[in-house]
């Protein structure tokens, strides 16, 4: 990153205009970072979920099928994200894996205990309001879980952080 000087009698410095700098994180570049991995793996677990449900699957393979495709939907976010500001492939996965990782299983451990916990969630069919309430409920809890983590995270350089640079 180019260090800028704004017109002050300091020496140059980068700035960091998001929040995303090693003293602290806000928590609106918090709940921002999460809701980006948020949206990769709902997409993920939703398609997951209808495409296990529909095949006939029992609830395990469905589960796996719905983490697996969480992560990937979470990783590419980013992925074509940092591609597309110029990375080469093989750098932008590790900056996907170091940006998303931890955050992606975070949600994906809460979501997943609350449909577990649930009773009678796992057995829901797609057409049934308890499928549907349990996955979003366990979003949403997931979501307030996982922003705090976030927060720390980039508060230190960490997690959603190393992709800022390419932003």
């Amino acid at each position: 990153m180019k260090a800028m000087d704004h017109g002050t009698d300091h020496a140059p410095a980068t700035h960091d205009h998001t929040g995303h700098g090693h003293a602290g994180a806000s928590w609106p570049t918090a709940a921002k970072a999460t809701l980006h991995c948020l949206t990769g793996c709902a997409i993920g677990e939703i398609l997951g979920m209808v495409i296990g449900t529909a095949l006939l699957w029992g609830n395990v393979p469905t589960m796996i099928l719905a983490i697996t495709l969480a992560f990937i939907f979470g990783y590419s976010f980013t992925l074509f994200a940092v591609r597309r500001a110029g990375l080469d492939f093989k750098s932008a996965i590790k900056v996907a894996l170091a940006a998303d990782t931890v955050s992606i299983a975070v949600m994906e451990f809460v979501d997943n205990a609350i449909i577990a916990l649930t009773p009678g969630a796992m057995d829901a069919h797609l057409s049934d309001g308890l499928f549907w309430s349990a996955l979003l409920g366990g979003f949403a809890v997931a979501f307030l879980v996982t922003t705090p983590v976030n927060k720390w995270m980039i508060g230190r350089g960490k997690g959603h952080a190393v992709v800022h640079a390419y932003h």
